[in-house]
């Protein structure tokens, strides 16, 4: 009677206290539950955001980021004392964007460094009076206008689906073998000036050009690059021009971008009898490769990144992208495709390259050993090795066309 009481009362008192705390803890549930959703919903959000923001990055024209800092300029020493940057102390002849009384100055030597600056001998003159501002970006271009190489030439326009494209034509030799040069991503067609002399004293003419949304060529419906996509087809005109002036014989040379545009058109072009050749100077063999490694250079999560790259191979995200149409990543790798490849390849890379990793430029040598023929740099960062080492360069470029019987031996 007391067990059964006891048992009784403890029922009794039980259920009250269940019962009361039922809705408090439902309660506390969704709400726990709406803060997680939220959360979660922020931090997809967020993913998503960023994803878009750098795709968006990848394929915008943008203009030349400043990447070092004048720190003193000495007129009557003719001298200009830079922050130390992996660029900035590379020895050879540069250039330097500034704002201010000059907006591009020659640079020559290096003078003096220490661990937070470097002092280069001045090439163009500087005026006592000159004032430059202290944010600069410094370049290999070292020629920015065709008439610094004091070689005839004359402006051309090259006719293409979006439009005329301007170019340079360096006229040399017979006139029956020609290299079309392919600048790349973020420049203009003066970025290709400097390897100019080189073909001309191997008698071969250079038409220097220009692509969509270059800045310089017709802007597309989308404005953005494709990444050699699209853009292939405005040197593919290229090609044609030439053939018509008489070409027999073409190389395709493009710089960074340039050379995944070259590979496109070597990949794609009907004018592909007419090509003898590829040269790649710090090419993009592989875009995935190169935006990854951005990404970790930047220190984008790697969520973000892989994010973005799928946005830009999905139709569903082009309006976002602003691309225009998806860009199809694997059929831009190269070293996946490299079966395909029918012509000689010269590639001028470095290893410590610093924007676009010589890592597919290895793999491709590795897959085509038969077509494709590498030399390797090792401190001449991207886009410089002219810069770095202009007798090398040039020498390797000589002895390459005459090995392939494109100039006589």
């Amino acid at each position: 009677m007391v067990d059964s009481r006891r048992a009784a009362m403890r029922g009794a008192t039980r259920s009250p206290a269940r019962g009361s705390r039922t809705p408090a803890l439902v309660a506390g549930v969704k709400a726990a539950l709406t803060v997680l959703s939220v959360a979660l919903a922020g931090v997809l959000g967020a993913l998503a955001a960023g994803s878009v923001l750098m795709a968006r990055k990848v394929v915008t024209p943008a203009r030349r980021e400043h990447d070092t800092r004048i720190l003193a300029l000495d007129t009557a020493a003719q001298t200009i004392t830079l922050s130390r940057t992996p660029d900035t102390g590379l020895p050879g002849r540069y250039g330097l964007f500034t704002s201010g009384t000059s907006d591009y100055i020659k640079l020559g030597s290096v003078l003096s460094e220490d661990a937070t600056s470097v002092k280069r001998k001045l090439l163009t003159h500087i005026g006592s009076d000159a004032r430059l501002e202290p944010e600069a970006a410094f370049s290999g271009w070292y020629y920015d206008r065709p008439e610094q190489l004091h070689l005839p030439f004359t402006p051309e326009l090259i006719g293409s689906t979006v439009g005329p494209c301007p170019a340079w034509l360096f006229a040399a030799g017979e006139g029956d073998t020609w290299v079309i040069q392919v600048h790349g991503r973020g420049t203009t067609r003066a970025e290709c000036l400097r390897a100019v002399p080189v073909f001309h004293a191997l008698g071969i003419t250079s038409l220097v050009v220009s692509y969509r949304n270059d800045g310089e060529a017709p802007r597309s419906r989308s404005g953005t690059y494709a990444l050699g996509a699209t853009e292939w087809r405005d040197v593919d005109a290229a090609v044609g021009f030439a053939r018509r002036r008489g070409a027999r014989r073409i190389i395709i040379m493009g710089w960074s971008m340039g050379g995944a545009i070259a590979l496109q058109l070597a990949l794609n072009s009907a004018h592909g009898d007419a090509i003898a050749g590829l040269i790649l100077e710090s090419p993009v063999v592989d875009w995935r490769v190169v935006l990854a490694y951005q990404a970790r250079v930047e220190r984008v999560p790697l969520p973000v990144s892989r994010l973005a790259i799928e946005a830009l191979q999905n139709e569903w995200a082009a309006p976002l992208t602003r691309t225009g149409a998806a860009i199809r990543l694997d059929q831009l790798d190269v070293v996946a495709r490299a079966a395909e490849l029918r012509h000689p390849v010269l590639i001028l890379h470095s290893d410590d390259d610093g924007f676009v990793p010589s890592d597919a430029s290895h793999d491709l040598v590795a897959a085509r050993p038969d077509l494709v023929e590498m030399q390797v740099f090792e401190v001449a960062r991207h886009t410089k090795l002219w810069n770095y080492d202009q007798e090398r360069w040039s020498e390797s470029i000589g002895d390459w066309v005459r090995a392939h019987g494109i100039v006589p031996a």
